[in-house]
């Protein structure tokens, strides 16, 4: 029975390794409230994924300057068991705000929204572009 558990539990923990695969690599996100961009790469962090700002970009698609360029901008996230979905944190510099985060994987994008702790506060963060 013990040995049944365990093969269990490895097999939970590898199926949630798999789907968060899904979401490693780089993304595009959607233009902020000020038009601008920007890419963020998305690793395993432990047992969770975690994403970083490694470029900027001005609405007219050219690479800016930020102060934001290598911050950590999603954390401990984590698949759910649901199709394509994912849970965590996220922190969105056109508003400097932290947000519970929730990213569903469409197609070839990733959807993303959140809502300040509490959850009085809910935004839309767009559809991201997978760059690779």
């Amino acid at each position: 029975m013990r040995k049944l558990m365990l093969g269990v539990v490895a097999l939970v923990a590898m199926t949630g390794a798999a789907m968060a695969d899904d979401l490693i690599g780089d993304w595009r996100t959607a233009p902020d409230d000020n038009g601008n961009t920007g890419l963020i790469r998305i690793t395993q962090c432990g047992a969770s994924l975690c994403g970083t700002l490694i470029q900027a970009f001005d609405p007219s698609g050219a690479q800016m300057q930020s102060p934001n360029v290598g911050r950590q901008i999603i954390w401990d996230t984590n698949p759910t068991g649901t199709a394509g979905e994912y849970r965590g944190m996220l922190y969105s510099p056109d508003r400097d705000r932290e947000y519970r985060s929730r990213l569903q994987r469409t197609g070839n994008g990733v959807s993303v929204s959140g809502c300040v702790m509490g959850g009085a506060v809910c935004r839309e963060g767009g559809t991201w572009q997978r760059v690779n």
